[in-house]
């Protein structure tokens, strides 16, 4: 090992270089031409905001903790990273910025708008993802507005139309008034709010008693088509067949029965409006009822609502409410909960309008879906009842046409003539239906076509990712699909992951992936989701500025998939503490191990055979760290991982081992007791750095370079750094990073357990090692002593003759790491006892009582023997000093312990082990 003067303290600000050493050497580039296996990832493409934020640190840290593990283990990895352009997001982004709406201007002016805001938004994103050093193959970005992804997603668009699983149909739908568009039921979000029954008279049309009505939303009076109660109701089977009045209206609308009517909700019946919500849809098309159109797609209410025509829902509420109040009509209001539907893009509550749309049929899939979903490996194993539950409750097909702009174009156009749908060829796409026309005439002869201008849901472009990264349609894309993992978070299940198996069976009749691992949200140190409304967000690169990402990365990966994970600094710092104990550990051995190769040490194995008992005591735990580490990483338990190398490097090596061989170290004999120190402690750091790569790859990059000498030869590693940099826009600025021949960590191979070292004797013996002098060390901490202070003498009592034995093994170690001078260990009980070294005259209580005799009882009791005095006093109760007897009340007392020598002893019990150690200092 060449001589490296390592820096004192760790810098993290050099995380930066790692990471342009990296991407210059393509370190993580993925060969399909490779033999070796393979681990897909099919990585989430998410909306290009700008930023990401904590959240996506988690999720991606999953992901590159098993990509770089991967690696390591032998595999070739395919880590690639999209981008989600289109849909909403961005264009209501647009929209504010420009303070217009998306018709105030043409399309394609538009579309370039969201377009220039995407780009800079990718390139904002990329730079923080580089900058938490995660290892994606840039080389194989995808991005989706790009006309490469069009071209696929509409090609999917085409083969799904030909198989009968896309079609155009007049439909109720969720719209969103403020995005102008409908959207799937999978992007309805539910919210609480409170909000007022209303309980309302409806008339009846003849002479009988008319119906009482319990409504949240009065506004939607003039579409109402319907009184429906349940059949059984006895309130009001009378009236069933007959007709009410709708207040205000004075429309007649028949009282139908449905046994899907709560009886116990308001007054038991219930007014079918078109549309208030599923339900209202439902009985629509179970009872053939007209549909009133009642709301435009800018929630404004229509001609059909009277003088109420042109109001918001909002204003049209207030003034109905207010009528009828005035008529009569309105008998009492409460307040009650109410679970509101809103676009998940800008909050706004949804309503259902009748709309001609495009359609994916779900129903016709849902079965294979849930078989698919059944045979994957799922992580956690509940997650998948989720997608079940939402398969399971599927009442509409997806809706996948929206009234937007920026999305891929619905490869459609329209005969003018006859209203035939024309499609373009498979080998035509990407196009846009508002740019170009048919190649070929209708089969009517008629050449004038009307352009499909809706676009698809962003869903029909993310949902073929595991294609895309795979090269479909290309049939060597079957070398690489399905994915071996989907990781993703559990609030898009229904959606990415969901929509993703649908559409691959749907193309390929496979599933995409065969493991799925759901991460949880992340919460503020309140408790609460973050949120920019709560103010409890924080911003990744403000804890990378503080602390540097390893240590992000390190909170990060203290979580299991499926659980939610509270942020808090203090476990960031908790980490950063970590890596510093680990980094002052290495610079200490690092000392030692100049000169040192394992390679170059001729009798390696012979070497092996003069380990002392601590020794294997922490190779023996190294290597079941490899074992827990790595069964871990199998179930994705990241935190066991995590927490099991902490625990082992900070507590087992650093503060027991690396104390307990200095004694060794520090000599100038280059005997078997150093070589087999110098040995294991290589074997330790070199492995424990393996094992933590994954998770701090900037920190374990910075010691292995030290550690394997690469910083000896810095002139040669300047001259290539600067002829390779030249035109280069890498801000590399320490000259070391570049040096000739360097092999990085994360080249390495991943440790296997090693079973010859497996030796649970050690262990129980090295235990045992490690708790004396951790006892010893403590007592030298409590006398403020140094830990180098020798002790004059140590004398360890048992009754055990195993523990006996052990220590007898063990009493070299602890001898020589606590500067013991003569170390004793016996089977003999402690011979001590307590004698008085000091008394002192109590004045306070001498005074007052014995007045001008107190000078007399002082100098007595200061010139006699302290332990005589504690002897006779012991015996009579009493001393008697020229007739004053003088008690233990009299007196303060200082005592001491002493041995068999008669020198002052200290006492340290362990009573866990039944020991005690007898010190003189």
């Amino acid at each position: 090992m060449n001589k490296v003067e390592v820096p004192k303290d760790y810098n993290h600000e050099n995380e930066i270089n790692w990471q342009a050493t990296w991407q210059k050497m393509k370190l993580y580039q993925f060969n399909k031409d490779e033999k070796r296996p393979r681990y897909i990832i099919d990585t989430p493409p998410p909306y290009p905001t700008g930023s990401i934020h904590i959240g996506h640190v988690l999720n991606w840290l999953y992901m590159d903790l098993l990509a770089r593990w991967k690696r390591m283990q032998g595999y070739s990895v395919l880590f690639p990273q999209g981008w989600d352009c289109h849909g909403l997001p961005t264009e209501v982004k647009v929209e504010e910025t420009h303070g217009i709406k998306k018709n105030d201007v043409p399309r394609e002016e538009f579309r370039q708008m969201c377009i220039e805001l995407t780009r800079g938004n990718i390139q904002g994103m990329k730079t923080q993802m580089q900058r938490m050093g995660y290892s994606q193959d840039w080389e194989r970005e995808f991005v989706t507005m790009t006309p490469e992804y069009k071209e696929k997603t509409q090609l999917s668009f085409l083969k799904m139309y030909h198989e009968g699983l896309i079609y155009r149909a007049v439909h109720p739908v969720n719209w969103c008034p403020r995005c102008e568009t409908a959207i799937a039921f999978a992007e309805v979000e539910y919210t609480e709010n409170e909000t007022f029954l209303n309980y309302l008279e409806f008339p009846s049309s003849t002479e009988e008693s008319g119906v009482p009505i319990a409504t949240t939303r009065p506004e939607l009076l003039a579409a109402c088509v319907a009184v429906v109660v349940h059949p059984d109701d006895e309130r009001y089977q009378h009236l069933t067949g007959k007709k009410v009045k709708v207040p205000l209206f004075d429309r007649d609308v028949e009282i139908i029965t449905d046994e899907e009517v709560d009886p116990e909700f308001g007054t038991g019946a219930v007014m079918i409006c078109t549309f208030g919500d599923k339900t209202d849809v439902m009985w629509v098309n179970r009872y053939n009822l007209d549909i009133i159109e009642a709301i435009n797609e800018q929630g404004i209410m229509q001609d059909v609502c009277g003088k109420y025509a042109g109001l918001t829902l909002a204003e049209c509420k207030e003034a109905i409410v207010e009528d009828l109040d005035k008529e009569g009509f309105l008998t009492r209001k409460e307040k009650v909960d109410q679970n509101v539907g809103q676009c998940w893009r800008c909050k706004t509550p949804i309503e259902i309008l009748v709309k001609k749309q495009w359609f994916v049929a779900v129903k016709e899939l849902n079965s294979r879906v849930e078989e698919a979903a059944e045979n994957m490996n799922w992580m956690p194993e509940h997650m998948k009842t989720r997608l079940l539950n939402w398969t399971g409750n599927m009442d509409w097909d997806w809706c996948i046409s929206r009234q937007r702009i920026f999305a891929t174009p619905i490869p459609v156009w329209y005969c003018k003539s006859c209203g035939e749908v024309m499609l373009p060829s498979e080998d035509e796409v990407p196009i846009d239906p508002t740019q170009t026309q048919p190649q070929k005439p209708c089969k009517c002869g008629s050449t004038e076509f009307t352009p499909e201008e809706d676009v698809l849901d962003t869903w029909m472009d993310s949902s073929i990712t595991p294609l895309v990264i795979a090269g479909w349609p290309s049939p060597e894309y079957k070398d690489l699909f399905p994915a071996t993992i989907r990781q993703q978070g559990h609030d898009i299940i229904r959606t990415w992951a969901f929509y993703t198996i649908l559409r691959t069976l749907a193309l390929t009749g496979e599933a995409p992936f065969k493991d799925v691992v759901v991460n949880g949200m992340v919460f503020g140190e309140d408790g609460h989701k973050m949120s920019k409304s709560l103010g409890n967000v924080i911003a990744p690169e403000d804890v990378v500025a503080e602390y540097g990402a390893d240590a992000l990365r390190l909170w990060a990966a203290n979580s299991v998939p499926g659980s939610d994970v509270p942020f808090a600094w203090k476990d960031v710092q908790h980490g950063y503490k970590f890596l510093r104990k680990f980094w002052n550990a290495f610079r200490f051995v690092n000392m030692h191990l100049e000169g040192y190769s394992e390679k170059e040490t001729a009798n390696v194995e012979d070497i092996k055979t003069t380990l002392k008992p601590l020794d294997k005591w922490i190779l023996s735990g190294l290597n079941q760290l490899v074992g827990e580490v790595t069964q871990a990483m199998e179930e994705y338990n990241f935190a066991q991982a995590r927490n099991s190398i902490q625990a082992y490097v900070w507590h087992d090596f650093c503060d027991d081992y690396i104390e307990a061989v200095k004694y060794r170290l520090y000599t100038d004999e280059e005997g078997e007791s150093k070589q087999a120190a110098l040995y294991t402690l290589n074997t330790v750091i070199q492995t424990s750095l393996r094992l933590l790569a994954p998770f701090t790859p900037h920190f374990t990059e910075e010691i292995h370079y030290y550690l394997e000498g690469y910083g000896s030869s810095e002139e040669e590693g300047s001259e290539l750094k600067e002829n390779e940099l030249k035109d280069s826009e890498s801000k590399v600025n320490d000259l070391k990073y570049q040096t000739p021949g360097f092999r990085s960590i994360h080249q390495e191979k991943w440790p296997e357990v090693v079973e010859e070292l497996l030796d649970p004797a050690a262990d129980e013996l090295g235990q045992l090692g490690a708790e004396v002098i951790g006892e010893l060390r403590r007592f030298k901490a409590s006398k403020k002593m140094p830990l180098n202070t020798p002790l004059k003498s140590a004398t360890i009592h048992t009754n055990s003759q195993t523990i006996y034995k052990q220590l007898s093994t063990l009493q070299e170690d602890i001898q020589g790491t606590m500067r013991v001078k003569e170390l004793t260990v016996t089977t003999d009980k402690p011979d001590v006892r307590e004698i008085v070294v000091e008394v002192t005259p109590r004045m306070d209580k001498i005074g007052p009582e014995f007045k001008g005799q107190a000078p007399v009882i002082v100098k007595y009791l200061q010139s006699s023997e302290p332990q005589a005095i504690a002897e006779n006093m012991e015996k009579d109760g009493f001393i008697d000093i020229e007739g004053s007897q003088i008690t233990a009340d009299h007196i303060s007392t200082t005592k001491e312990l002493v041995g068999r020598t008669g020198e002052k002893v200290e006492l340290i019990l362990m009573e866990e082990l039944d020991l005690v150690i007898e010190l003189v200092i």
